[in-house]
């Protein structure tokens, strides 16, 4: 099931995406719902993020290749940082180049969306928190990320967090195993492909390694890590996030003013 969050004459909804359709719900998708049957075209629609996180927990490093592209070994432990919730925005919001970088990367990557409030989750229950995927960029000021020692300002600047088109609720971790594609174009040339299969670390495991530390909330979201390929973007680029199962996730960037 595909999960968005929309917009329309000033009311904001979450609805079943069915083909070129969205079926309103009921209520919201942290609980059980009803669809109303009141269907609306998805081109009448604004996409919003599909969901508000109080936080994005992401992961770095967690493909060998991306972390040897950018001369890092893979940690023994995952490495962690926070995006704030302003830095989230949904498809077709613009990214903002921000004034204190001059090198702006792309990071595609699967978005693990939080279905209910957990904390100490054991590796076999894991599956039991996720209420479904989407796609992500983890847009990366790089010069500043290399500059300075904490990563808070490179990673959580104003919109360097798009999420969606929608949360696709039919995968599990074992689908995330077996391998989905994941792909990055920049002005539909790709620069990235990889497959979740050459995660370091697979999402039960980053569940289990946050939640000793902290309590996921409803709506929360995890970053897995980005395949190698990533690269700069610039002011007028557009840059779309695919992946296999889920959909695609498209921005364009633009001046910060």
């Amino acid at each position: 099931m595909r999960i968005a969050r929309f917009s329309i004459d000033g009311n904001v909804g979450f609805g079943v995406v069915e083909g070129d359709e969205l079926d309103v719900i009921k209520g919201h998708p942290f609980a059980e719902f009803e669809r109303s049957g009141q269907k609306v075209p998805l081109d009448k629609v604004r996409l919003l993020p599909p969901v508000l996180p109080n936080k994005v927990v992401g992961i770095g490093r967690n493909y060998a290749e991306h972390a040897t592209e950018l001369g890092n070994a893979v940690p023994d432990v995952p490495v962690t940082f926070f995006k704030p919730s302003t830095s989230v925005i949904g498809p077709g919001d613009p990214i903002g180049y921000p004034s204190f970088s001059q090198e702006v990367h792309h990071e595609a990557e699967l978005a693990v969306v939080i279905g209910r409030m957990c904390r100490e989750v054991p590796r076999e229950r894991a599956k039991d928190v996720i209420l479904g995927y989407t796609c992500a960029n983890d847009v990366t000021a790089r010069d500043v990320q290399q500059r300075e020692k904490q990563w808070a300002r490179a990673k959580g600047f104003d919109s360097s967090c798009p999420l969606g088109p929608w949360v696709e609720t039919g995968l599990e971790p074992a689908d995330i195993a077996a391998g989905l594609a994941v792909q990055c174009t920049v002005n539909g040339e790709q620069r990235q492909l990889g497959r979740t299969s050459d995660m370091v670390r697979p999402v039960e495991d980053l569940i289990v390694h946050i939640t000793e530390a902290m309590t996921l909330l409803p709506g929360d979201v995890i970053l897995t890590g980005t395949p190698a390929g990533v690269g700069p973007l610039n002011v007028g680029d557009e840059v779309a996030v695919t992946i296999e199962g889920i959909g695609t996730l498209t921005n364009k960037v633009i001046k910060r003013g």
